[in-house]
């Protein structure tokens, strides 16, 4: 067999390759455009609003609103959201009742290096499991009567003083 022979066969293989590869590429786009395929529009993540907060007298403050952060060691925004959950947690004042929530930060394993006042909860994957916490850092506020008021992914340290105006008129929050 010469080289212009060889050069033909092997073209007319890759030429047949390249006809499955794009038939089964066309197959795909039909059954996905017919709605049939794996693509599926994303639920709702976190405990749904108005639910009651799994392991409450484990974790909720008596009586008071409470916020819980789900956190990693290793997230540079969950160490920002902390300090800046940190700050309420400080300017909550229990003995009054006035202030903030209380603040629980919530690891799935070893917890980073406590540089703040919030109580931590670390080696608590069940956590995660039971609150739906998908990505970290994740953020549950739970009203003073253990209902849970909103939950949700926080992108910034800013987002978290969004969720807390969710906190019903009644209970105090700080500015």
């Amino acid at each position: 067999m010469d080289f212009v022979t060889s050069a033909l066969l092997v073209s007319w293989v890759a030429i047949a390759l390249l006809a499955l590869v794009v038939s089964g590429l066309v197959r795909q786009v039909h059954q996905l455009s017919r709605g049939g395929g794996a693509v599926r529009t994303p639920g709702r993540v976190g405990v749904a609003p108005g639910s009651p907060a799994p392991h409450a007298a484990e974790l909720l403050a008596e009586d008071r609103p409470t916020l819980l952060l789900f956190l990693s060691p290793d997230c540079r925004t969950c160490v920002r959201v902390l300090a800046e959950a940190d700050r309420v947690h400080t300017a909550a004042d229990p003995a009054d009742g006035t202030g903030g929530p209380a603040v629980r930060a919530v690891y799935a394993d070893e917890a980073a290096a406590a540089t703040h006042s919030v109580p931590v909860l670390d080696h608590r994957p069940d956590l995660f499991t039971a609150y739906d916490a998908i990505a970290t850092p994740f953020a549950v506020l739970v009203a003073a009567g253990g209902r849970v008021v909103r939950s949700e992914p926080l992108g910034a340290p800013e987002a978290l003083h969004d969720l807390l105006a969710e906190l019903p008129a009644s209970q105090p929050r700080s500015a």
